[in-house]
């Protein structure tokens, strides 16, 4: 890389840098550490042991945004000392330790740079994703499975937990319905990218004559909301329905009439729930995840009034197409709100759709400045 590039390189990441530090407010963050550190010396801190933790993790979320953000103020003052000595004397085994580390250097700024993108109220809770497969019976059904596979995928690498919260058997192959909760920090703000309808263009393995099928599925994605949320709802508005639980090879899911499924009458949102071995806990799972659409669908609502307030033509559901994903006659995948597209249909089945999510958040933050 040329001197000249590194130099530019770095003066674009000191503007970023300046920027994420006007936005921080790095003395309150010293203030909000220093006061969770002064409540987990307390005597009573363990008393509960659930509202500790949840401090904890508060705690640690923003202690890792501080520690990160003055590791990124060193590196690039050291790089800045690194590209002066590479001026002064011709060193080949010097330049090459500019670049690998200027490299490593704008990779992590432009992760964090990502994080920071992720400042809305919900971003930072974990998620609900539900995969729910169109008309085409078997094909849209095989489609979904595929799909479930990509995100548990995705979410292991992230380090993230994957917990089944409801799953329907394919008629023949593939699911009818899942719904997941996907546990980590800012798994809501990275999967909000994902809700909306996910097209699949193949030669159908189940088609004798090998046609090529178009299968769709519908993915919703919201976030799980922490208990002191309040949402009225009233008990004459509920259907509640009682059923055995099931799942894939019957693995993992406790077969006995536990499963509970809500219905919202007035919204005709519907909740399901057959995780737990109790059908009480089912039923609290299924009314927090009821909570959190109905909430959800309030904040959808206001933004459209917002929306237009302004005059601004935009789509807020999710019942839009966002991607497709073709395997015939050619291979791509090509994300329709943001243009990205790649060739490699493997790396993305096997849970590579980072690129995907990262152009959706830039996109978004485009849009708002």
């Amino acid at each position: 890389m040329e001197i000249s590039d590194v130099r530019n390189k770095l003066e674009t990441a000191a503007g970023k840098i300046a920027g994420f530090r006007r936005s921080l407010d790095l003395e309150a963050m010293e203030q909000t550490i220093a006061a969770y550190d002064d409540q987990m010396t307390e005597p009573t801190f363990w008393d509960d042991a659930q509202k500790a933790q949840d401090l904890i993790n508060e705690a640690n979320i923003v202690k890792e945004k501080y520690t990160s953000f003055k590791q990124l103020e060193e590196k690039q003052e050291e790089l800045e000392v690194l590209l002066e000595m590479v001026k002064e004397e011709t060193d080949l085994e010097l330049e090459k330790e500019l670049n690998d580390e200027l490299t490593t250097f704008l990779a992590v700024l432009d992760q964090y740079e990502l994080d920071m993108l992720l400042s809305g109220p919900y971003d930072k809770n974990n998620a609900i994703m539900e995969l729910h497969p169109g008309a085409g019976g078997t094909e849209s059904q095989d489609w979904g499975s595929m799909l479930l596979r990509m995100y548990t995928r995705w979410a292991e690498k992230k380090g993230f937990k994957v917990e089944t919260l409801d799953y329907q058997d394919g008629d023949e192959a593939g699911i009818k319905s899942v719904t997941l909760l996907i546990k980590g920090h800012n798994a809501y703000g990275y999967l909000k990218a994902e809700k909306g309808v996910h097209r699949l263009v193949r030669i159908s393995p189940f088609d004798s004559a090998g046609r090529r099928h178009t299968s769709f599925v519908s993915i919703d994605v919201i976030p799980e909301l922490a208990g002191n949320v309040d949402i009225d709802i009233n008990p004459e508005d509920l259907k509640v329905d009682t059923y055995r639980a099931s799942g894939a090879g019957g693995q993992h899911i406790n077969k006995t009439d536990s499963a509970v499924r809500i219905t919202h009458i007035p919204s005709g949102v519907v909740v399901a729930s057959q995780a737990q071995r109790s059908q009480l806990k089912n039923r609290d799972q299924a009314m927090n995840m009821l909570k959190a659409k109905l909430h959800q669908i309030e904040v959808e609502e206001k933004e459209r009034e917002m929306a237009e307030i302004r005059g601004e033509q935009k789509e807020i559901g999710w019942g839009s197409q966002i991607r497709s994903y073709v395997f015939h006659p050619y291979t791509m995948v090509k994300d329709h709100r943001t243009n990205y597209e790649t060739g490699n249909v493997t790396n993305v089945m096997d849970g590579d759709i980072d690129p995907f999510i990262n152009a959706y958040l830039r996109s978004r933050m485009t849009q708002k400045d």
